[in-house]
């Protein structure tokens, strides 16, 4: 498929600056175009990520392909601008968090492009065109509203993500919506109430100080920036009033055992979180095609992990996530590799067990 495309990204900041980048990373011939504040443009075109600068959004309708990568609201009057003065080749997408809204207002207006509805499930606590990343997507979900497209140009907008890393996954957009309130939208207000429920000082002592590895683990997303959330937390109001609904009911629950020291139903809803938690990597039914792990587990000295992606390299295996689990200064840890495929996964626990590590 010839990918040699002019793209437009209106929105340089995490999202829309990370598409950008990967883009021309994996395909420097496509001409990407782009739209924000002057010095955002100025930085993103020394550096080679864009080979425009627009001065409005309505510039981007002679492109193929727009990404809105604006907040909500701003994206959705940018959608207002393009949709009279595109041509009927341009696709529309955009990446929020929020997809009924979209839609609701494509049927408003008039014009002769095509709209299509995307969410990549992907992001950093930090947002803005200095923290984004060329790898942000690779092995992300990225959901496309919609899956079939009249415009030529949307096979080419499955290739770009896919050239980005990304994997789709196409859902209706009013049911992402409720799917997104519960899984995205209500692990954000969780972990906000979370750490400012244990914001507590007693004789001056700063309960946050004690806070572990794992506090922070569940609480990272609470560094988010409020101005992303509001507008999403405005539009898809319905769904995330019903998703805290389901965390109160949860939490009373366990208010009520404890109280009542009913330790057999704690442990009931301790067997069944682990049961569900451990289904999510594997649970083909959801938004994720199924990755095969290993495990490792390694000696704490220095190259460990130099030696473990080195000899997959040589081998063609593509690890598609890692993460440390565990780690014992002066002992060990484990490692977790995802790979595409269980042909992948078979050979590398083969070729790292060759290396003198255990795995799993």
């Amino acid at each position: 498929m010839d990918l040699n495309k002019t793209i437009a990204v209106i929105g340089l900041g995490l999202i829309g600056g990370s598409i950008a980048k990967g883009l021309k990373k994996q395909k420097p011939e496509i001409r990407i175009k782009a739209y924000d504040y002057g010095n955002i443009l100025d930085k993103a075109f020394e550096d080679g990520t864009i080979d425009e600068k627009l001065a409005t959004v309505e510039d981007a309708a002679n492109s193929d392909i727009v990404f809105l990568c604006l907040p909500t609201s701003g994206s959705i009057a940018a959608l207002e601008k393009l949709a009279p003065v595109a041509s009927g080749n341009v696709l529309i997408t955009d990446v929020g968090g929020v997809k009924s809204v979209f839609y609701e207002k494509w049927q408003t207006l008039s014009g002769k492009a095509s709209y299509v509805g995307g969410h990549p499930m992907t992001g950093k606590e930090k947002g803005g065109y200095e923290n984004s990343d060329p790898l942000l997507f690779e092995s992300a979900v990225y959901i496309l509203a919609q899956s079939e497209c009249e415009n030529p140009n949307f096979d080419v907008l499955k290739e770009l993500i896919k050239l980005l890393g990304a994997r789709i996954k196409f859902v209706d957009p009013y049911l992402h919506d409720k799917i997104i309130g519960y899984v995205s939208h209500l692990p954000q207000l969780a972990s906000v109430c979370l750490v400012n429920a244990v914001n507590n000082k007693n004789n001056e002592v700063n309960f946050l100080d004690f806070a572990a590895g794992g506090f922070r683990d569940m609480t990272r997303i609470a560094s988010s920036n409020f101005d992303i959330w509001e507008p999403v937390i405005k539009q898809n109001k319905e769904f995330i009033l019903q998703s805290l609904d389901s965390l109160q009911k949860e939490l009373l629950l366990m208010r009520q055992y404890v109280e009542k020291e009913n330790y057999a139903d704690i442990e009931k809803m301790f067997n069944s979180a682990r049961k569900k938690r451990d289904e999510i990597p594997k649970n083909t039914k959801g938004f994720l095609n199924p990755l095969y792990e290993i495990y490792v587990y390694v000696k704490d000295e220095p190259g460990v992990l130099s030696k473990l992606t080195t000899v997959l390299f040589q081998h063609n295996i593509s690890i598609k996530d890692l993460e440390l689990l565990k780690i014992r200064e002066g002992t060990g840890g484990t490692f977790r590799l995802s790979l595409e495929s269980e042909q992948d996964a078979q050979n590398a626990k083969l070729l790292i067990e060759n290396l003198g590590f255990a795995t799993k």
